[in-house]
């Protein structure tokens, strides 16, 4: 276990566990979350052994969104957060969020309490939003005259309609993950949502971890992409994979039968 101020990271059986950790604040994100959530990813992202991530929170809520009381005591946190250096393709607050959707594996997050503006966001740019049937949830940044702004705009547009995202957006009203869950932004409702990620990423984490790279690299480069363009993707995806180790483990397990142990897969070496 790694400890900072904001964030724990907790690698076990090739599954990282990361957690918000500043319950007191409801897990508002300030800038020091900002800069430790951003640099826990990219650890991730370099840790080849690494098959599957689970986002969740300490204390009583997910995340509570950005803690603007912290941002009215530095004049600077919002220049910092907000404008974008000309060689970077996105400022820190997308990249907080978009951070999880660039990762070559899977992330489950496990919502539960409030989850808000900001936090809504980190969890949509998540592949998986388990929550509790009871999760308070808002696209909030209406109510300081404000639009979403941390990557909504690429998160919303592939999980619901657009006269959804554009109402939820437009009212900054509160709704239940049941009601979240009918919108098609919350994948899947649990009384425990932290267990329901883990057992999700067990089964991810014993696959090959070269296909698992390969299938969220697919589907990001051709979900709504036309026709002809998602079958190239498709050909040159498969080509990436076909005869490495780990395609050659899976097919001997898999021919293999029930009867033997599985040969282990070795760490990621596609899609990095």
């Amino acid at each position: 276990m790694s400890s900072t101020d904001r964030i724990l990271c907790e690698i076990k059986d090739h599954i990282a566990y990361v957690y918000m950790n500043r319950p007191e604040k409801l897990n508002g994100l300030d800038m020091p979350m900002f800069k430790e959530m951003i640099a826990c990813a990219k650890k991730l992202r370099k840790n080849r052994s690494v098959r599957a991530v689970i986002l969740a929170a300490k204390g009583d809520s997910f995340c509570a969104g950005l803690d603007f009381k912290a941002l009215s005591k530095d004049p600077m946190m919002v220049p910092k957060v907000f404008l974008k250096w000309p060689w970077t393709k996105q400022n820190i607050a997308q990249q907080i969020a978009h951070c999880w959707r660039d990762l070559p594996v899977p992330v489950i997050c496990a919502i539960h309490g409030n989850c808000f503006g900001g936090g809504m966001q980190i969890a949509l740019a998540c592949d998986y939003r388990i929550a509790t049937p009871d999760a308070n949830l808002s696209i909030m940044e209406m109510k300081w005259g404000l639009i979403p702004d941390m990557s909504g705009m690429v998160t919303l547009s592939r999980l619901t309609r657009v006269d959804i995202a554009q109402e939820l957006t437009m009212t900054g009203r509160q709704f239940s993950a049941e009601e979240g869950y009918e919108y098609g932004l919350i994948s899947k409702l649990s009384a425990d949502p932290l267990a329901d990620a883990q057992a999700l990423a067990e089964v991810i984490a014993s696959k090959s971890p070269d296909a698992i790279a390969a299938t969220k690299y697919l589907f990001k480069k051709s979900w709504k992409a036309d026709t002809w363009k998602a079958l190239r993707w498709e050909r040159w995806v498969q080509a990436r994979l076909l005869g490495r180790k780990n395609q050659r483990i899976a097919m001997a397990n898999g021919l293999a039968g029930k009867d033997k142990e599985p040969k282990p897969f070795k760490d990621r070496t596609s899609f990095k």
